[in-house]
């Protein structure tokens, strides 16, 4: 383990929400941002509308480029979201994850505390100098976003489906070499 299991899980769900803007968009309705919820384990206020989704939406971008950033920049994208939002942390005991931080009311707007959770989140990435931990998927053409939490740093693709074309490809192309040999 890299990290506390809520700092892996604001980092995950964040590179979700951040790879949702690739083509195809995947967090268009007010459905799958339901679900993104539910999936990460998102507790307290939830409005279930199109203003919501659209405020989570508009996120996308900034936690993308906290994720490619450069240390400074990162820093600075940090600093500027823990900046733009009231933290008010407290420990909390809900669930199977025992205590752990909240940095936010729950009654606070959804795209506050996934933004302030990330920003905490990767500041912990930030202290520990494990930025190299985020990349780019390694599929031709595909540009998500990469979490590697693995001991050995080996996760090149952001999804299944990417590893499995990028093998497909590389398959296809030693079948031609030898077909042509």
């Amino acid at each position: 383990m890299v990290f506390a299991h809520d700092t892996e899980a604001n980092l995950l769900a964040a590179v979700e929400l951040a790879n949702s803007a690739e083509e195809p968009d995947t967090l268009t309705s007010v459905a799958e941002l339901d679900g993104y919820y539910e999936r990460h384990g998102y507790t307290g206020r939830h409005d279930r509308d199109r203003a919501e989704l659209d405020e989570v939406r508009a996120l996308r971008a900034t936690l993308r480029r906290l994720m490619t950033a450069e240390l400074d920049e990162a820093v600075a994208v940090v600093n500027d979201l823990l900046a733009a939002f009231p933290a008010q942390p407290r420990l909390v005991n809900h669930g199977p994850l025992g205590w752990h931080l909240h940095v936010v009311d729950d009654d606070r707007p959804l795209h506050e505390r996934i933004a302030l959770e990330t920003a905490v989140a990767f500041s912990e990435v930030v202290t520990a100098g494990e930025l190299s931990r985020f990349a780019t998927c390694a599929d031709d053409g595909c540009d998500g976003i990469v979490l590697d939490l693995s001991r050995n740093r080996s996760r090149r693709f952001c999804s299944t489906a990417c590893g499995n074309r990028h093998a497909a490809a590389e398959y296809r192309a030693r079948q031609r070499e030898q077909e042509q040999a």
